[in-house]
């Protein structure tokens, strides 16, 4: 139950920031973005536990990778089969499907620098963990 608590508290922590990145960014969002941010962010803290030891430029390249990825899922289902148009990199150069494209990759594996900086505090340390009785 511990466990399902803090990756529910982990999942959030990305819906919630990968959502207000993009109203930064855009100044609009859509709640699939919350979905795939939040899903993003249990995919890294998980994959860079297990890369604990891998520097942090290499993280950031996989992570990286896995946000582009978790992107082009949620646009081929939200975009391209639902016909949502949450977003359109058609004009993008270097695109594919216009759902994912270069430019965002490189920023994501910029985010992804981040979160692995900061793996052990988002998902091992106390930030999502239940508070503990005190004796």
């Amino acid at each position: 139950m511990e466990k399902m608590k803090k990756d529910g508290g982990i999942f959030i922590f990305g819906a919630v920031g990968y959502f207000l990145l993009e109203v930064l960014w855009r100044g609009h969002s859509h709640w699939s973005m919350a979905a795939a941010g939040g899903i993003s962010l249990l995919i890294l803290t998980k994959t860079f536990k297990k890369l604990k030891n891998a520097p942090h430029y290499f993280k950031s390249i996989v992570g990286g990778g896995i946000i582009t990825a978790v992107e082009f899922v949620f646009g081929v289902i939200f975009n391209l089969m639902l016909g949502m148009g949450v977003w359109d990199y058609s004009s993008v150069p270097g695109n594919i499907l216009g759902q994912i494209c270069p430019i965002y990759s490189i920023l994501w594996c910029g985010i992804s620098f981040i979160v692995s900086v900061f793996e052990k505090l988002i998902s091992g340390g106390k930030m999502f963990s239940p508070k503990k009785a005190l004796p």
